[in-house]
């Protein structure tokens, strides 16, 4: 699959998952109706049997079976495919499925248009030129939407998220006739709020350290020296650390993260699993008639990679492993892979 077909496919996947986490609820695929007091699951009501116990109406031991069967199985299985899925390929959800990285995204481009730098705390512009060559055109104009899709998206889900725990149909229905109630009206003012200012301000400190859901996956990711993780060609480091005209790194500059991808495992510890990193380096040494120095690497191959870092760092002295105008983090000789 070509870099362009790749991450077309990513914002498929992404549009839809979105699309999903808005209408699950009001098709009744997932959610917990508060006024019900019972779940949805895949349109079929999803009850415990509580109600029927403490009414007498089923003995003991069926409220058990009941709550083995549709609470704890299904918790069991969930977390278990979950930790599989993570242990193997790492922060996929964040990079491949969640609405909020998405925006994450658009916001980051937003900002690169109009100051050249992906965030207003970055420390210096990125590279001039993209992995392609073409020139990166600033233009203020870029300012004017940023406030408008912050604010629109923070308050699409938090209302979302409404319609998990209340009615679709009242939540919706109250919205467009002006009733909602008053703790409704709090709570989407509070959420669109929040989100708008996490989004212009915070995203990429949410997403690393804010967000329990990229955490759990990066635990389970880095409990497994063999996942999924982006590779890189040690011996070749020098020639790619300013690789776009020495202006700077094409994998440095597009990672929606900030993070520096030609780094040992732990220090990309958030790293999303959207392959921008490598697209950009297939880009940059397609045009320079070389082979890419970024891969996925899995299995043996990852273990291989993270052994490449040790070794090359022992062997290689400081000076001549990295540019001058590197900022690639140096490997303590005496830490383990």
């Amino acid at each position: 699959m070509t870099p362009a077909a790749e991450q077309a496919w990513r914002r498929v996947t992404q549009l839809g998952f979105f699309a999903l986490f808005v209408l699950a609820p009001v098709f009744d695929l997932f959610r917990y109706d508060m006024v019900e007091k019972h779940a949805y699951l895949l349109t079929f009501p999803w009850q415990l049997g509580i109600d029927d116990l403490l009414a007498k109406r089923i003995p003991p031991a069926q409220a058990v079976v009941n709550i083995v069967l549709r609470l704890i199985l299904p918790l069991v299985v969930a977390i278990a495919a979950f930790i599989y899925a993570t242990r193997r390929w790492g922060r996929i959800y964040c990079g491949w499925l969640c609405p909020h990285f998405g925006v994450v995204e658009w916001l980051n481009s937003l900002f690169v248009r109009a100051i050249g730098k992906p965030t207003l705390w970055e420390g210096k512009a990125l590279p001039p030129i993209h992995p392609n060559g073409q020139p990166r055109v600033r233009d203020w104009r870029a300012w004017l939407p940023m406030l408008p899709i912050a604010v629109a998206s923070g308050f699409i889900f938090t209302l979302a998220a409404l319609t998990y725990v209340m009615p679709p149909r009242h939540v919706y229905g109250s919205l467009l006739r002006g009733t909602l109630l008053p703790g409704e009206v709090w709570l989407l003012i509070a959420g669109t709020v929040a989100f708008s200012l996490e989004l212009l301000f915070a995203r990429h400190l949410f997403c690393r350290y804010g967000c329990s859901v990229g955490i759990l996956q990066s635990l389970a990711w880095m409990s497994n020296r063999r996942a999924l993780v982006v590779g890189t060609e040690r011996s070749r480091l020098a020639e790619c650390a300013t690789c776009l005209d020495g202006q700077g790194s094409a994998c440095d500059a597009v990672c929606p993260m900030r993070l520096k991808p030609r780094s040992l495992k732990r220090w990309m510890f958030s790293c999303t699993q959207c392959g921008l990193c490598i697209d950009a380096c297939a880009t940059v040494n397609t045009a320079q008639a070389a082979a890419p120095l970024l891969r996925w690497t899995s299995g043996d191959a990852a273990l291989r990679n993270e052994a490449a870092f040790s070794a090359v760092d022992a062997m290689t002295p400081l000076s001549r492993k990295l540019p001058q105008n590197s900022t690639i983090r140096p490997t303590n000789p005496t830490e383990t892979p």
